[in-house]
């Protein structure tokens, strides 16, 4: 999947069954929470710059890939 230089929008991925997919499995209590239908015009970009205070280097590294590969 192209990301857009991680410009792609949260709602882009989540069209995407595979990418879908990958989030669900990565991130289960997230893609549950309440806001998640406001985010769908975040770009992975600003989730990235986000989850990096919570979520080591390498895991968002090995995410990233894994949606590449979606």
């Amino acid at each position: 999947m192209d990301l857009k230089r991680n410009q792609i929008t949260l709602g882009e991925l989540l069209e995407n069954p595979k990418a879908r997919a990958v989030l669900q499995r990565r991130f289960p209590i997230v893609m549950k929470h309440p806001l998640m239908g406001a985010a769908h015009t975040i770009t992975l970009e600003q989730i990235l710059s986000l989850a990096r205070e919570y979520v080591p280097q390498k895991k968002l590294d090995e995410i990233l890939e894994e949606l590449r590969r979606a």
